[in-house]
Parts: C-alpha cells; structure tokens; sequence
C-alpha cells in the first residue's frame, strides 16, 4: 500500500515537471525559431523577462522526481539510468548547458558572445526535453528491463522517439501559451497574437503526435495502449482532449484573460502524464517490474514518505506563491515601451 502511495506522488512530480519545467523548455524552443537578430529581437526581450523570475525554481520538481526514485523505486533507477544512460546523459548535459547558455547572454557585452550562449541555451532546450521523453517512451514500451545491456541504440524505437516528439511539442505548447499571456500582460499585444499563432500551431502538433503515439503503442507497448483506451487511463486521455479544445477556443477567442488558457494547456500536459502513469498499472515498467517488486524496503518508504510530505508543506507554498507573484506581475515591471526600449539598446 505505502510503495503505491509512493508511486503516485512519482507520478505527480514528473506532471509537476512536466508541466513547470515544460514551459521553460518551449521558452527557448521559440527563442530558437525567433529569426535572426533583427526579427528575434522582441520575442527574445520578452523570453528573458519572462522567465528570468521563475526558471531556476522549475527544476525543485526534477530533485524530486530523482529523489523518490532511487530512494523509493531503486531498482526502477538501476534499470533506467542502465539502459537509457545515453538519452539520460545528454539530457543532463542539456539541463547544465541550457542554464549556463541563459545565465550569461544577458551579462555578456560582446556581441558574438552573446549569440553563442543565446544558441547554446536555445538548442539545449530543443535536445533536452526530446531525451528525456525518449527515457520516457523506454520505460513505456517495456525496454527498461534487467536483461537490457547498457547499448547506446536502446532508446532507438519507435514509442520512445515518439514520445521524445511529443516532450518538444507539448513544451512549444506551453511556452507559446504562457507567453502569449505574458505578452498581454505586458502591454505588447502584437507579441500576444505572435505567441498565440505558434500556440495554435504546436496544439496541432500535439494532437498528431499523440494520435500517432497511441497507435504506434498498440503494437510496440500493447499494455499501455490497453491501459489508454480503458478505465483511468481513458478518463484521463479523455481530459486531455477536452482541455485540448477548451485551449484552442481560449486561443481564437484571443481577448480572454491569459490565466485561462495557461491553466487549460497545463491540464493538457498534466493529464497526458497521469494517463500515461495510469495505463502502466500495476507495472512500473510494464509488464516486467510492478510497483511491489521495484519499491525498497517498508522502512525506507514510511521515511521517505515523511520527508516528502514535510518537503511539499515547505516548499510547495513558496513555490506556487512565486509562480502567482510571476503571472501577476508583482515581480517585474515591464511594458511594451521597456522591450522596445531593449530592442533599441541591442541594436
């Protein structure tokens, strides 16, 4: 009862950062198709105003998604860091380069410098979700197993490829959603109709890559695939979609109040995670290791479960405090005037 207690709060945080994660990770996906210098100037002015409050607390929900894992799951995190170390490694690489890339664009004075870490962190953005949703689409199609050597082409099938398109989609989502907004708010309303078009666009794709997804997993994952087009996991794929078309409305209406289109594009991705996580039952890694076989010893949840919970009633307050602050925009001023004016200074 306690490791299944466990396994749902590991679910969660992988939607938590999914979700949180995901929007920043679509920041720089647009920041890495806004042009050249000219035409990318404002898009990029308002992608660091943007996130610069927010985007290093974003990564709280990856400590605990790793954490639960090896202490909680530890044959889970043997199985996968063996047998998607490569997807895993150069996700890794691409969380440091990323945060680097973003650090120091801003502070540096050259010119060229700032085009090479402005491209680091675009590009980091693009290849980071990618991997970590191949680690995703391994662990779906049941190729996370004990027998799986740690070969480089383990994650080289189609589900996980899948789901490592869908990761980048659904980031575009997200960031174009929450800037778009941002862009309102900001009282930059030709950058709010530039964000909600490629918003549109990366629904469309998120609706193609899904349905290519759930049918490539009916014969490559077949007990995920069950599991999506039955019971929870339907119920869950089901509010995907409906939420799916709430935010194209929210999107065409273009006058409603940006908290509602963030709110419907993160249940998008929260739920997708949740059906995912629920068509997996009882498996951690379908159908070789259950949530029984995977977790670690009664003690070590009880404690971790504990320290968890006194992790959430610390932290998640400040964050979600933070991330309310940010989409009011009590932590930064900024108006139309301030980007063109950073425009201006660029050039």
């Amino acid at each position: 009862m306690i490791a299944d207690v466990v396994a749902v709060v590991l679910l969660l945080a992988v939607a938590a950062y999914a979700c949180a994660g995901g929007t920043d990770y679509g920041a720089g996906f647009w920041d890495l198709l806004a042009g050249g210098a000219r035409r990318g100037r404002r898009p990029r002015w308002l992608i660091d105003h943007a996130m610069a409050p927010v985007w290093e607390v974003n990564n709280v929900w990856l400590i605990f998604v790793l954490v639960i894992m090896w202490t909680g799951f530890p044959v889970l995190f043997q199985r996968l860091f063996q047998s998607m170390w490569l997807p895993l490694a150069l996700a890794a690489v691409g969380i440091v380069l990323r945060g680097a890339g973003f650090a120091l664009r801003k502070p540096v004075q050259r010119l060229a410098g700032r085009r090479l870490y402005g491209a680091v962190f675009a590009v980091s953005s693009l290849v980071t979700p990618f991997f970590l949703g191949v680690a995703a689409g391994g662990v779906a199609s049941g190729r996370v197993t004990a027998e799986a050597d740690p070969s480089a082409h383990a994650w080289a099938h189609p589900t996980p490829v899948l789901f490592g398109l869908l990761a980048v989609a659904t980031t575009a989502l997200l960031g174009a959603v929450f800037l778009a907004a941002d862009a309102r708010r900001f009282d930059a309303p030709d950058l709010a109709g530039y964000f909600r078009r490629r918003a549109l666009a990366a629904l469309g794709c998120v609706a193609v890559l899904a349905a290519s997804t759930l049918a490539t997993t009916r014969d490559d994952a077949p007990h995920v695939w069950h599991g999506l087009t039955h019971g929870a996991g339907l119920v869950f794929v089901a509010a995907a979609a409906v939420s799916t078309l709430a935010t194209v409305w929210l999107l065409v209406r273009g006058a409603s109040p940006g908290a509602w289109s963030r709110g419907s594009a993160v249940v998008v991705v929260a739920s997708a995670v949740i059906a995912w996580g629920m068509a997996q039952r009882p498996y951690l890694v379908p159908t070789t290791l259950t949530v029984s076989e995977g977790a670690g010893a009664d003690t070590t949840l009880r404690w971790l479960g504990l320290v968890t919970l006194v992790a959430v009633v610390l932290v998640v307050p400040a964050v979600v405090l933070l991330y309310r602050l940010d989409t009011r925009g009590e932590l930064e001023s900024l108006t139309d005037a301030d980007l063109r004016r950073g425009a201006a200074d660029e050039g």
